[in-house]
């Protein structure tokens, strides 16, 4: 039974929680918004401050001896890579007559195979006039070195091929000769020998003619890939833009702001593990929420939606603390200043039936150290609690951060509101509060929900089990009468009071 239950549990918690992701990352979309704009103001800044060198670029038709039309642009990287050499950069400086190392030199250009056969040749340096210059003479030394390549692998095919032809020559003449000796006889061996010297002859002179042949061919077909190697476009400097540039840098800065915002935002989410959802929080803590609010009064046109808020809040802890025999408090996390404001408006509205004492157990006794108005409710500090009157209603307030000193909560009051900021407290530090409470007899009547994300849609009240949406002191009357007995009944003032014009759920 015992392991059913517990992989049904396993099945139904999800390994990622990605409505809550969402929410989280939405939620820190300060950080997320101010990577971005970060972002997009370093990539302009970068633009303005740190503009690119001027720069030149030339365009050259590279002829090839060995082209093909399917040739993949092996021959096209070959060239690029040959320009990048010493040689090349050595005979450019040597024509501009420049003292710089050739190795310094190769760092200020390089080449692109926009085809097969075009290579266009990009050059920077301190000023325009420069750049143009140094694409010039980069592309004079390119077209020299290549054409001087192709002369002398024509120049090495035809001595080859007539190195060739003058062996066989040489060997024509033995032939010639060994013909010219021969002396005429009978018999058959005499006739085939002489036989096999002209047709020896006749080889030999075939080839000769062929080799000559060859080697005018290959001198006949340097001239064209000569001439095919050529500047076709003449070397100009690259106009810059400032704007453009300022513009493009800042996109591009935008969106990897933007992607490290994101990035960060989620991986500090996942690690942090701080529930946002009220489904969540409710669970965490084992209680309903029974009211959200905002952190601030938000914008103009929201301000009164906020009050309507925070008017329907008071009302119902109001009548949650007067149908209870027991005093009640109010228990912050994450959210000190907006608890001590609901106090205050929880004592006004109940002083109207008898006097009101709140007992101030924040940390640097935030309320009882404020300097009073006119009609406000007696505020005392948590050590004076022991001298307020039992005929006078008590309402303590207190909290449940990292450092609380949770022996002290009963004196505050023996029921409890948890007040607590969404997204503040891990899931870690919900459960020690919830076992906390659950040590010390300290039910927890609800739970008030700040700063909630506006389009969470989940429930957060339970309604299984002995947590139902509003606990009070019924359900304590209830546990001492029939214990055992869980009450599944749903209270008829179980509601939850939103913050904005939805019905309350």
């Amino acid at each position: 039974m015992t392991t059913s239950t517990t992989s049904e549990s396993s099945a139904a918690t999800p390994l990622l929680d990605l409505q809550g992701l969402v929410v989280a990352v939405r939620r820190r979309r300060r950080l997320w918004c101010s990577l971005a704009l970060l972002g997009l103001l370093l990539g302009a800044a970068v633009a303005v401050l740190r503009p690119p060198p001027p720069a030149a670029v030339t365009k050259v038709l590279v002829a090839h001896q060995q082209d093909q039309p399917n040739d993949p642009g092996t021959l096209i990287r070959t060239d690029v890579a040959l320009l990048q050499t010493t040689r090349i950069a050595g005979m450019a400086l040597q024509s501009l007559g420049s003292p710089e190392k050739p190795e310094d030199f190769m760092l200020d250009y390089a080449g692109v195979g926009l085809t097969n056969n075009l290579l266009q040749i990009n050059v920077t340096g301190d000023t325009d006039a420069e750049a143009v210059a140094r694409a010039k003479a980069l592309a004079d030394a390119f077209v020299s070195d290549h054409v001087r390549r192709i002369q002398e692998a024509a120049n090495a095919e035809s001595k080859a091929l007539l190195d060739q032809r003058d062996r066989m020559r040489d060997e024509l003449a033995k032939v010639n000769k060994s013909i010219g000796n021969g002396r005429p006889g009978s018999g058959p061996t005499a006739s085939a020998d002489l036989e096999s010297l002209f047709a020896r002859r006749a080889e030999l002179t075939s080839r000769i003619t062929d080799f000559g042949q060859r080697a005018a061919e290959a001198r006949i077909g340097t001239p064209q890939l000569v001439a095919g190697t050529q500047i076709v476009d003449a070397p100009r400097a690259v106009q810059h833009s400032l704007p453009r540039a300022a513009a493009t840098n800042a996109a591009i800065g935008l969106v990897l702001g933007l992607v490290l915002g994101l990035a960060v935002a989620a991986v500090g989410t996942v690690v942090a593990d701080r529930p946002v959802l009220r489904r969540d929080i409710a669970a965490n803590l084992g209680a309903s929420v029974i009211a959200e609010l905002p952190r601030r009064s938000g914008r103009r046109w929201q301000r009164r939606r906020t009050r309507a808020a925070r008017e329907r809040l008071t009302a119902t802890l109001a009548r949650t603390v007067r149908g209870s025999a027991e005093p009640v408090s109010l228990l912050e996390l994450g959210c000190a200043r907006s608890t001590s404001v609901i106090a205050l408006d929880l004592a006004e509205a109940l002083m109207a039936e008898g006097p009101v004492v709140i007992i101030d157990g924040l940390p640097g006794s935030q309320l009882a150290g404020r300097r009073p108005k006119p009609g406000d409710p007696t505020v005392v500090s948590g050590e004076g609690a022991a001298a307020v009157s039992h005929q006078e209603r008590r309402l303590g307030v207190g909290s449940v951060a990292p450092g609380t000193a949770w022996t002290g909560l009963p004196d505050l009051g023996t029921q409890t509101v948890l007040v607590v900021r969404a997204g503040h407290g891990s899931t870690a530090w919900l459960h020690t509060v919830a076992r906390q409470l659950a040590d010390l007899l300290i039910p927890v009547i609800g739970v008030v929900l700040i700063d909630p994300d506006p389009r969470d849609r989940t429930d957060g009240t339970l309604w299984d089990g002995l947590h139902t949406a509003l606990r009070g002191h019924n359900e304590r009357l209830a546990r001492q009468n029939a214990p055992g007995r869980l009450l599944t009944e749903r209270p008829s003032w179980a509601v939850r009071v939103p913050d904005s014009d939805q019905e309350a759920r």
